[in-house]
């Protein structure tokens, strides 16, 4: 019996020694016949912690190694181009110039009376 080799994407590197891989496949659909994409998410050991989240890696099934881990990695493909921003960060400085741009308008604008005037309307409450 041969051991199983899957090709995935590094989804996870968070854990000492552990990535998570996801395996996607694509499959028909046996009475629809459409293509639906299917993915299943393995837990790899990764010994010297050399995997980083989008590398795309080659596993190989193997003994239990822990609860959920029965992968090993065995190499990386490809390295991935995932950029290292916190998602807290994402979008701030963007978020700030939308704030900042009515503020710069407002201080353009001359200062108009606090109701304006509505057609056929006169100040004063006077009737013509």
């Amino acid at each position: 019996m041969s051991a199983r080799v899957l090709q995935g994407v590094v989804v996870s590197d968070r854990m000492d020694k552990t990535v998570v891989v996801d395996v996607s496949r694509r499959k028909q659909h046996p009475l629809y016949r459409k293509v639906i994409n299917r993915s299943r998410r393995f837990k790899a050991h990764d010994d010297a912690n050399a995997c980083n989240v989008g590398d795309v890696v080659r596993i190989l099934e193997t003994r239990p190694l822990s609860r959920g881990k029965r992968w090993r990695v065995i190499e990386i493909l490809q390295r991935g181009d995932v950029a290292e921003v916190a998602p807290d960060l994402i979008g701030r400085d963007l978020e700030a110039e939308v704030q900042a741009a009515p503020r710069a308008e407002s201080a353009d604008e001359p200062a108009e009376s606090a109701e304006p005037a509505v057609a056929g309307e006169t100040s004063g409450g006077e009737t013509p």
